[in-house]
């Protein structure tokens, strides 16, 4: 029996993003960059850009008994994109046309019904929160538009 389906609804968000189409040029990684990321538009699953907390899980019993638990999860998710120039726009719809690709790959459709659930990872996931940051870099102008993807699991 699995103590937290938090391990395994990370692994599947970046499996499917890994395997989504529209992601082209840009780096899926798991946490916090390990490379030079100067240069390179990424997106960060289990990262918020900083040293803040990366995921977090909630439990509760599911019913009398205490035979399964009803989890909450939520997985902190960071786009960095970057362009070069001095010019917000071009980076900031760069950085929500990303975003746009994630909700699709959660999003159950008529071709993927199984989204929403990270492929039997959990019961159900969304898309709830986002936080843009722009900033000037020595290589140009950067946005990093921080989102959250909450769950709900039962284990």
């Amino acid at each position: 029996m699995a103590t937290s389906a938090l391990p395994r609804a990370i692994t599947a968000l970046l499996d499917a993003l890994r395997t989504a189409g529209g992601l082209d040029g840009v780096d899926i990684i798991d946490g916090p960059p390990v490379d030079d990321i100067a240069t390179t538009d990424f997106l960060a699953v289990g990262w918020t850009g900083s040293e803040d907390q990366a995921a977090e899980s909630v439990q509760d019993f599911n019913g009398a008994g205490a035979r399964t638990r009803d989890e909450d999860l939520t997985i902190a998710c960071v786009i960095d994109v970057w362009s070069g120039d001095d010019v917000f726009a071009t980076v900031r719809e760069r950085a929500f046309e990303i975003l746009g690709v994630v909700e699709m790959v959660i999003r159950a459709t008529g071709s993927a019904p199984e989204a929403p659930t990270l492929n039997g990872a959990v019961l159900w996931a969304q898309l709830t929160r986002t936080q843009l940051r722009q900033y000037f870099t020595d290589q140009g102008a950067r946005v990093a538009l921080g989102f959250t993807v909450t769950c709900h699991a039962r284990i």
